[in-house]
């Protein structure tokens, strides 16, 4: 993606063992692109080895917030500090790992393809893709989670969940970035159906998904619960809109 100014987010609450790693297989895959870790004063030191970094490394920089405000609103923040810097292509990427940095180079160069697409997904779920070491349930929750939302909200994407991805920094631009609400694996639908509504391309390019190494995962009941409730709030608002439509008609 040469000539693209670009940055990659990471978002980090207790990442000290996996950071490190990660910004370094980072490095080593783009050497050409910034980084950004967003961290949410992680209280395991987490910031302080992403300072660290910082002043070892030009590329690096750190956006420390004040406490736990959630993905969502860490990835809203990161993409405020990155159009201001006039970035051309942003990136979301996970700090456990499991996003596999050498996989990047591919989602940029789709991203750079003459069609333009305003995102590119890292898919789990096309061909291609796969998830190595994940339980049973959290892969049918995952598949299940992805049909649910094709089926309420039209999405055209198998794996609106992917937190794996690369925003045209114009689109990002045009959204309404200030409305959003939502968090974790809600957010990361949410994002990709507003792009899709704004009439933009979301395209998928196959990854593999490698459960964490370090540390302990994000997911949790509660952000289950609340995709499933916003998801369903949305679905039964636009296909009301869609049956209004067609009532008129």
């Amino acid at each position: 993606m040469t000539g693209v100014r670009t940055v990659v987010l990471i978002p980090t609450y207790n990442e000290r063992d996996a950071l490190p790693d990660v910004l370094r297989r980072t490095r080593a895959a783009v050497p050409d692109v910034d980084l950004l870790v967003i961290d949410d004063a992680s209280p395991d030191g987490t910031g302080r080895i992403a300072d660290d970094a910082a002043r070892e490394d030009a590329a690096v920089n750190v956006l420390h917030r004040a406490g736990k405000e959630g993905l969502g609103r860490a990835y809203v923040d990161g993409f405020g500090w990155a159009l201001e810097r006039g970035y051309e292509a942003v990136v979301e990427m996970d700090a456990d790992g499991s996003h596999r940095p050498e996989d990047l180079p591919r989602l940029l160069a789709r991203s750079a393809e003459l069609d333009r697409p305003d995102l590119v997904l890292g898919s789990r779920w096309v061909r291609g893709g796969e998830v190595i070491n994940w339980p049973g349930h959290r892969e049918l929750l995952s598949r299940g989670g992805n049909v649910w939302v094709r089926l309420v909200l039209g999405l055209t994407v198998r794996d609106a969940t992917s937190g794996f991805r690369v925003f045209r920094a114009d689109t990002l631009a045009r959204l309404p970035l200030e409305d959003i609400e939502s968090q974790g694996y809600c957010f990361q639908v949410d994002m990709a159906w507003r792009v899709q509504r704004s009439g933009g391309l979301a395209v998928e390019v196959p990854i593999t998904f490698v459960e964490r190494a370090e540390g302990r995962s994000k997911m949790s009941r509660a952000i289950v619960v609340e995709a499933l409730v916003r998801t369903t709030a949305w679905g039964l608002a636009y296909r009301g809109r869609q049956l209004a439509g067609l009532l008129r008609r």
